[in-house]
C-alpha cells in the first residue's frame, strides 16, 4: 500500500507514521496491487481521530474512528477497514471478477452479509426554510432530513455533524 499521511492539529511523528503503516499494511493481504491509502490524523481537545481512506478501481473504502488514544484509534480503523472488506466480499467480487485488485481467496466468508432494503417510505415534500428543516428534523429525532427548500425550489438533504453543526446536501 501507498500512504499519504496528513494531521490536522498535529505534528506527525516518524514513530505515529511508522506505526500506522505497519499497522494498516495488515490489510495489503487483501490486494495483489499497490493500492493507494490516505491516512488523516487530527486531534480535537481529548478526541484522537484517524481517517482511511483506500482508494481501490471504481470504489472507495473508508474508516473513521476516534478515541483518546491515537494508537487505539488506529487498531480500531484497521478493524473496520477488515470487517468492511469480508461484509462486502460477494458485492466487491462481483465488482471485480475480471480483475485482480482484490484477493478474494484471502477473505473469509464469516462476516459475509447480504443487504437488502427492508422498507420503503413515501412522502410529500413541503417547501419550507432551512430554519424550518432543523425543527422538523429535531423534533422527529433524525440524524437527516429531505426537503424542498422555499427559497430556490430545490430538494436538499439537512444533516446532522459530528460537532453538533448542520450541514447541507444540495441535489
Amino acid at each position: 500500500m501507498l500512504f499519504n499521511f496528513v494531521g490536522k492539529n498535529i505534528d506527525l511523528t516518524d514513530s505515529l507514521k511508522d506505526m500506522a503503516e505497519k499497522k494498516f499494511s495488515k490489510l495489503e493481504k487483501f490486494f495483489s496491487e499497490e493500492i493507494d491509502a490516505r491516512v488523516v490524523f487530527s486531534t480535537q481537545k481529548d478526541n484522537q481521530t484517524v481517517e482511511v481512506t483506500v482508494f481501490l478501481p471504481d470504489t472507495i473504502i473508508r474508516a473513521e474512528e476516534t478515541t483518546d488514544d491515537m494508537y487505539t484509534s488506529i487498531d480500531n480503523a484497521v478493524d473496520v477497514l477488515e470487517r468492511q472488506i469480508r461484509k462486502h466480499k460477494t458485492k466487491l467480487k462481483k465488482r471485480y471478477q475480471n480483475n485482480e485488485t482484490i484477493r478474494f481467496d484471502l477473505i473469509d466468508d464469516r462476516l459475509e452479509e447480504e443487504n437488502k432494503i427492508v422498507k420503503r417510505k413515501k412522502f410529500e415534500l413541503n417547501p419550507m426554510s432551512e430554519e424550518e428543516a432543523i425543527l422538523q428534523m429535531e423534533l422527529l429525532n433524525h440524524k437527516f432530513f429531505i426537503f424542498l427548500d422555499a427559497d430556490t425550489e430545490s430538494v436538499e438533504v439537512l444533516y446532522k455533524r459530528n460537532d453538533g453543526n448542520y450541514g447541507i446536501i444540495e441535489v
